[in-house]
């Protein structure tokens, strides 16, 4: 039975793929065809529309000729982008057609229906029947959510009901048929150990053909506005939230792109690691970004930003920074929406007295001065929200600027600098005096013409950007204004606002730092939020979805913030609190907590199962944190993680050369040298380099290739590696209970292989592990032995 069904599956493989390589050819001649007819209409497009601008009636017709020849051309121009589309998904087909199938008996009927699922649809030559239906379509939706037995699904027309009596996956790549396996369970074990065993790769991988049930239903979800995955490390929360913008689009098609869906990615290493999962799809990659480039591109180089990893260097090297107590409560109380409710109340003080202009200048001289300013903002109805009197006041200041600006055009200087205009300029002003000269009676002055046109030119080049100025309201001045804050709430109270017990020194500290044009990372949200309630913002409303990952790293502040920016979004909201690792997150307090969202508008959905390191590793790592109990383990055996404890620089380096050229023997492809800080890895790359071919990792990396790389544990979040080596494991390294995160992170990163170097003793993080699960030797003693 065996080899008739394994014979019967390589010839139906075979059959499918000549289907696509008919389908190849014919797709290739017509793209052949309409580039030739592209070619020849571009080249010919003025000499196929009819030009005649005499008459009014030819002028109509001129401009239908011309929409007829464009909309022609660009008809041409989309139906080769949908060939070049079909033949790129047909090439993914003909590697690997499909990976799974389902024998489906629907409800009334006699025979079952052989339902085969792939990365995308193939029909047959006539265009008549499935030969493979795409993972998102409707009836694919059974191949990951039932078992053989009753199932159903959703359909157009209703829910279609029935049996599932057989259930298959198959291993194909290159073509060839390599593994089929009959399964009773969701996804079978055998397909997913063969997946789970290969080497890692520095992109991540599609995982639709072994989508977990649990995953599924995060990927099908589209009636929640917010979903919240809750996601043990290796859970698969980012794959899935990746296949499920594939779902969406495919979905959607009509009426969402991949320009509609945002990505706020934990750093820009993780947006290259990502970066292959959509196009593997047959769908354009969404738009990407992180929250420090989103606030930067907002701030406008009012202030120079600091970036989340030197707020993050600060918080875990509390030895190098005399006011380290202060700055973590400023840092975490600047993350609460209580520190919002502070801003408010200072705004609202604003609308009556307190706002800081600056002057408008020209020529090293006051045009209009603040004081002005001032005064024509505050006669103004009180009532009237700041933003839209802002707005109000800008039109009069234009109007203000116009003024001033015809009466300096009379000036002396005008004319002087006129005589110093470029050639192109001057040629401007003379084709405009001719084309003037044709409506105009010729008994007028050219010379007094043409002087005039200089004047404006002039005038026009020194006021053009005070008017672009003024636009963008840069006479207000939002920094004074957001350091003003911190000069009144020191000494102010506030209705119902909760001030830390440091505040005074917070702000001395924050005054401090604003006045030497810097924006600590705490302050980047809140100064932009001050700023919108001041100048007022459109909501962006092209973007329709968004994805937040690593969403535990995300301060309350923040994602009010993203909200309001975004308000017609959908949102998928993705995040382990075990791995919160920044100064302003608070286990009660993150994106997911429940609170945050109004009961009928989310969904919450948590996954324990964890696919990415053995299960030797996981007996290792779960007992490091209070919830690990509640992980469950994946069933895939490898090596004991492997505690090294060293005397010495020398010893732990030797050591760490030796291992990773052990693990390069053993066919290891992405080794990591996990680090606690950038401090940290920057001190080992010193070390190493030279020795090895090696790869520091920083925060301006944007890709990272096979081989060893040494990286800060905060940079490698989202990534796994086939082996990590923890650089140093020692208790005086790691000792912090705000620490411990920051180690389970880092161990949770390797697949296959874990090895930690321990200079003295060992961190009190692994004192719940058995010592059963893990071996400890000493190096110095091993070595001797040797």
């Amino acid at each position: 039975m065996e080899n008739k069904s394994l014979n019967f599956e390589r010839k139906r493989l075979n059959a499918i793929l000549k289907t696509i390589k008919h389908k190849v050819q014919k797709l290739t001649g017509y793209a052949s065809g309409l580039k030739e007819g592209i070619v020849d209409l571009r080249k010919n497009f003025w000499e196929d529309v009819t030009v005649n601008v005499d008459e009014p009636d030819d002028i109509v017709e001129t401009q239908a000729s011309l929409r007829q020849q464009a909309e022609l051309l660009s008809e041409r121009e989309r139906s080769h982008g949908q060939i070049h589309r079909g033949l790129k998904t047909l090439a993914r087909l003909e590697d690997s057609p499909y990976f799974g199938r389902i024998d489906f008996i629907e409800s009334g009927e006699k025979e079952a229906e052989s339902i085969y699922i792939g990365i995308a649809s193939l029909m047959d030559e006539k265009d008549e029947e499935f030969l493979i239906y795409d993972w998102r379509a409707p009836i694919s939706s059974m191949y990951y959510d039932y078992t053989p037995g009753p199932a159903s699904y959703k359909a157009m027309d209703g829910e279609i009901t029935g049996e599932i009596t057989l259930k298959r996956q198959f291993i194909i790549k290159q073509s060839k048929l390599e593994g089929m396996f009959d399964t009773g369970v969701t996804i079978g074990d055998a397909l997913l150990q063969h997946v789970l065993g290969n080497n890692t790769d520095t992109q991540m991988k599609s995982i639709v053909a072994t989508i977990q049930k649990e995953q599924n239903k995060i990927i099908r979800n589209t009636s929640s506005k917010f979903l919240i995955v809750q996601g043990a490390a290796g859970s698969g929360k980012t794959s899935a939230a990746l296949q499920r913008v594939a779902f969406l689009l495919y979905h959607y098609r009509k009426t969402l792109g991949s320009e509609n869906i945002l990505l706020f990615s934990p750093n820009p290493i993780f947006n290259s690691y990502i970066s292959t999962v959509l196009p593997e799809l047959g769908e354009e990659n969404m738009l990407q970004t992180t929250l420090k480039d989103y606030v930067e591109d907002r701030l406008d180089s009012e202030l120079r930003l600091e970036d989340p990893f030197s707020q993050m260097e600060m918080y875990l090297t509390p030895e190098d920074h005399t006011n380290y107590e202060t700055d973590v409560e400023g840092i975490r109380y600047k993350a609460t929406l209580n520190f919002k409710a502070l801003i408010k109340q200072y705004v609202k003080s604003l609308s009556t007295h307190g706002l800081i202009f600056d002057d408008i200048t020209f020529r090293n001289r006051v045009i209009i001065s603040k004081e002005d300013i001032a005064v024509v903002f505050y006669s103004m109805d009180q009532s009237i929200p700041i933003s839209n009197r802002m707005a109000m006041l800008t039109e009069s200041l234009l109007e203000k600027v116009s003024r001033i600006a015809l009466k300096e055009r009379k000036e002396d200087w005008v004319l002087e600098e006129g005589e110093l205009l470029d050639k192109e300029d001057l040629l401007n002003v003379y084709k405009k005096l001719q084309r003037n000269k044709r409506f105009t009676d010729d008994t007028f002055d050219d010379y007094d013409r043409e002087e005039g046109m200089i004047r404006k030119v002039v005038i026009r080049k020194h006021f053009t950007p005070i008017r672009k100025q003024v636009k963008k309201m840069t006479f207000i001045d939002i920094p004074a204004i957001y350091r003003q804050l911190f000069e009144y709430s020191k000494d102010a109270s506030f209705d119902h606002i909760h001030l830390p017990s440091r505040w005074s020194s917070i702000c001395d500290e924050t005054i401090r730092q604003l006045d030497d044009g810097q924006c600590s990372w705490a302050d980047a949200v809140p100064f932009l939020y001050l700023k919108d309630c001041l100048l007022g913002r459109k909501p962006n409303m092209s973007i329709k979805h968004i994805l937040i990952d690593e969403a535990q790293d995300y301060s309350p502040f923040q994602f009010d913030y993203i909200k309001r920016a975004f308000p017609n979004c959908n949102m998928t909201i993705l995040g382990d609190l075990s791995q919160a690792i920044y100064a302003h997150t608070f286990h009660e307090d993150t994106l997911l907590s429940n609170h945050h969202y109004s009961q009928d508008a989310f969904e919450k959905v948590t996954l324990l199962k964890s696919y990415r390191s053995t299960e030797n590793i996981m007996a290792f790592t779960r007992p490091i944190i209070p919830e690990g109990k509640s992980i469950e383990p994946f069933n895939r055996q490898g090596n004991k993680p492997l505690v090294i404890k060293v005397d010495d620089s020398a010893d732990r380096y030797d050591g760490i050369l030796s291992k990773m050229n052990q693990l390069q023997n053993e066919k290891k492809e992405t080794i990591a040298l996990i680090c606690k800080t950038m401090k940290e890895s920057r001190q080992a790359y010193d070390h190493l380099k030279g020795k090895l071919p090696i790869q520091l990792m920083d925060k301006e990396t944007y890709t990272f290739k096979k081989g060893f790389i040494i990286i800060p544990v905060y940079l490698a979040k989202g990534i796994e590696f086939d082996a990590v080596i923890i650089h140093d494991a020692s208790l005086e390294h790691y000792h912090h209970e705000t620490e411990r995160n920051l180690f389970y992170t880092a161990c949770t990163r390797a697949m296959h292989n874990l090895i930690l170097f321990s200079g003295g003793q060992v961190t009190p993080f692994i004192e719940n592990v058995p010592d059963t699960v893990y071996d400890m030797v000493d190096y110095r003693k091993e070595k001797e032995s040797k």
